[in-house]
């Protein structure tokens, strides 16, 4: 992983990243061997990087924390999760390009009002 502002969660950095964040926190699903996974790391590096301030983003493996895919009920990789406060906001399933990131971002946005960071 090469964006900066990009985070990998695992079990152990779970609750302080994703449930005790203030910002919303971006979640993709992924596995080494996934190859479409590869095909939107771009995007999702990008989309860390342009979002810094607003949002948290970050890569889960699948492979090394089946616990936290299991809580998200991942069925198929690439999944992106956007999440605020311990609830799951939004669900997008092979987030494959920029402009559907800046859907989820829209809708997200709405959901949680005009004057939210979010």
């Amino acid at each position: 992983m090469a964006g900066k502002n990009l985070l990998t969660i695992t079990e152990q950095n779970f609750e302080q990243e994703v449930l005790k964040s203030d910002l919303p926190v971006v979640l993709d699903f992924w596995a080494v061997w996934c190859g479409p996974c590869r095909m939107i790391a771009p995007t999702i590096e990008q989309l860390s990087d342009e979002m810094a301030g607003k949002i948290k983003v970050g890569k889960v493996n699948v492979d090394e924390q089946p616990g936290i895919a299991a809580a998200f009920n991942i069925m198929s990789i690439p999944t992106v999760t956007l999440t605020k406060v311990h609830r799951e906001r939004a669900k997008a399933l092979n987030l494959g390009s920029y402009v559907i990131s800046n859907q989820l971002w829209s809708d997200a946005s709405r959901a949680y009002g005009p004057d939210h960071p979010a």
